[in-house]
């Protein structure tokens, strides 16, 4: 079990690149992972990383150590589930992740009540508005909004999401209120954008009636993180292109307005994407059949 153990210590220090990141998505604490490592090419009489004072690398031998030590965890893995689709009581880790603003509002709420359920199956989830490559960080299930552009993945639809432009009324009696898609692009607004590596940048998509048009807007700073655009909002500092559930409740309460009602962005689709191996899965299939069915009446709940 301790080499079994050390196998998986070294496989997610490769997948996320440093022995403190491996060690605490296993729960180690980053001497406890240097230990598993050492003790790995100990018995392997081999050395499975190039170590520097920035970088951890790994070796020709550590590379193809990690290829096979993927598919016997691979493997492994799928043999569990196999067993568990006899067993009336499903157990095990699921890793899940999904973008802030869904994960908060309603990925995590319904974890408890999953759990509620099926109390041995826990329920790891990573939040993050960043693009995660789901095999690289051995993710069970990943909840997304937008665009699907991983063919390699199995993905499953939950809803369309409805999208609006919003900014506070302050904000609108200092700078004036957008009646056509181009007043977007002048320099007395400012728009609050949403930038991290594959993100759209400074270009939003809206309805018209002559079809989509894509409008490049711009503003004095930006945020990788959805709920910091938000709060900027809020505070009067520009227009923000929010998915309606997120902001819903400040729409209510008049503390956001919405603005170019006529040319809005189109939906966002809400969808879970997992691996195909994953399938067999019982654990899987039970969270991701759950999932979709409560986030579906939770979108709905919330953007009405």
């Amino acid at each position: 079990m301790a080499y079994l153990d050390s196998i998986r210590v070294f496989v997610r220090v490769v997948d996320l690149g440093s022995i403190t990141a491996g060690g605490r998505d296993l729960r180690l604490s980053p001497a406890v992972a240097s230990n598993r490592i050492k003790a790995l090419e100990d018995r392997l009489g081999i050395r499975l990383f190039n170590r520097t004072t920035r970088r951890l690398t790994p070796t020709e031998a550590g590379r193809q150590y990690y290829d096979h030590a993927r598919r016997i965890l691979d493997a492994l893995g799928d043999a569990e589930a196999m067993v568990a689709g006899f067993s009336n009581k499903p157990n095990g880790e699921i890793r899940v992740t999904a973008p802030l603003g869904i994960g908060r509002r309603i990925i995590a709420p319904l974890v408890p009540d999953f759990n509620a359920l099926y109390p041995d199956i826990l329920v790891r989830l990573r939040l993050s508005d960043r693009k995660v490559d789901i095999f690289a960080e051995g993710v069970d299930v990943a909840f997304v909004l937008g665009t699907l552009l991983d063919s390699d993945m199995k993905a499953r639809k939950i809803s369309d999401c409805p999208r609006i432009l919003c900014a506070a009324s302050t904000y609108l009696q200092a700078r004036g209120t957008p009646r056509v898609p181009s007043d977007l692009t002048t320099q007395k607004h400012r728009c609050l954008l949403l930038r991290f590596p594959g993100s759209a940048g400074n270009s939003w998509m809206l309805q018209t009636e002559d079809g989509p048009q894509k409008v490049t807007v711009s503003g004095p700073y930006d945020a990788d993180e959805g709920d910091v655009l938000t709060d900027w909002a809020l505070a009067g500092h520009g227009i923000v292109n929010k998915p309606l559930f997120e902001v819903a409740d400040h729409i209510k309460s008049g503390a956001l307005v919405r603005v170019l009602a006529e040319t809005p962005p189109p939906p966002s689709r809400f969808a879970c994407l997992y691996p195909h191996r994953r399938l067999q899965d019982p654990k899987v299939r039970l969270f991701v059949d759950y999932m979709i069915t409560q986030c579906r009446n939770r979108v709905a709940q919330m953007s009405g």
